[in-house]
């Protein structure tokens, strides 16, 4: 397995630069992981393939105005700063752009904001850094919010890059196959018998991030910080444990879901899953053998990411592939602010 085996052809006009309104317009392409089989159909037809008594699992996590101008004092040298992680000890993982930012160097946010010294490198190249103040006295004052970088347009209204259901702020990105969904949607899934539960895992460097190294496997994968309580872990088994459908939304709900599920059976219990609340850095590459997901709503991500590996283990790297070629010849739009996709 290379990472080459994983890169396909994509028109750069496909990329979605703006969102859709309203929010549930989007294109929604279904794949059948037994047959191969593609059907063409819009968001709204969603509920047409879930079933009452089916448990769709949901990141709860907000993005963070995460993106930050500061200056190198006493030179005045401009960085940016994308804050990606908050560690135990109250400091920061950032990625710093800008010119010789070494150990030891101060930076301001802003003109008159708060300032952060650089403590250390880490192992993915970033800076962490310890800020004078903590950034939930300033952060909405300085940060923008952290679009991804193959999007080049502005947004006016920063809430279309959060979920109508986020709460817990510590994202770098937003889980986007979330952004779809309207209240009205999630209320009419729930009148159909569908139950829905929340998890949180703060999206982290690896989003931005492509796999360089030749094998994949050799990836190093950022740790994320992820969460599943103590009742959703409890009601999610007891639905698996009678039969019921669990419908990740997202990659990042698979990976916690997964991770609790490892957990569960590293400690040789008898649910699925157990409660939990820490690091992940679970790399879904095919030939996982996945526990608690059994179907999965996404957007389509970029070629060579992480993101298009752990789809390819769930649905298998021939059929992503193909269903790919599909929706580029069907003009889909595609990541953050594109359209999704199905996995049955």
């Amino acid at each position: 397995m290379l990472t080459t085996d994983f890169d396909y052809e994509l028109p750069p006009e496909l990329i979605a630069q703006t969102p859709l309104e309203p929010r549930d317009a989007s294109r929604m392409l279904v794949l059948d992981r037994a047959s191969g089989a593609v059907t063409h159909r819009a968001f709204r037809n969603l509920g047409r393939y879930l079933v009452a008594g089916d448990v769709l699992v949901l990141n709860r996590t907000r993005v963070l105005p995460a993106r930050l101008e500061a200056r190198k004092l006493p030179s005045g040298g401009r960085v940016e700063l994308l804050l990606v992680r908050r560690f135990g000890d109250g400091t920061w993982e950032s990625l710093v752009r800008g010119r010789r930012v070494p150990l030891g160097t101060t930076l301001q946010v802003g003109s008159d904001g708060p300032t952060a010294a650089v403590l250390d490198i880490t192992p993915a190249g970033g800076r962490r850094l310890q800020f004078d103040q903590p950034p939930e006295l300033w952060l909405h004052r300085y940060g923008a919010m952290p679009l991804p970088p193959y999007i080049h347009r502005r947004l006016e209204d920063p809430e279309r890059y959060q979920t109508v259901y986020s709460s817990d702020a510590g994202s770098a990105a937003a889980p986007t196959a979330g952004l779809h969904f309207t209240t009205e949607y999630l209320d009419q899934l729930r009148e159909g018998g569908v139950d829905i539960e929340y998890v949180t895992l703060h999206v982290g460097l690896d989003t931005f991030r492509p796999v360089a190294e030749d094998d994949p496997a050799t990836h190093a994968i950022h740790t994320e910080w992820c969460q599943v309580p103590s009742d959703v872990a409890d009601r999610i088994s007891r639905a698996k444990a009678d039969g019921r459908r669990i419908v990740a939304v997202g990659t990042t709900a698979v990976r916690t879901l997964e991770t609790a599920a490892a957990a569960a059976k590293e400690q040789g219990t008898s649910s699925l899953l157990i409660p939990y609340s820490g690091d992940t850095s679970l790399f879904i590459l095919p030939g996982h053998q996945f526990r608690a997901v059994d179907a999965l709503l996404t957007n389509f991500h970029l070629p060579r990411s992480t993101l298009l590996l752990l789809v390819s283990a769930f649905a298998g790297r021939e059929r992503i592939l193909a269903a790919y070629r599909e929706a580029v010849e069907q003009r889909y739009r595609f990541f953050s602010f594109g359209d999704c996709m199905l996995i049955l």
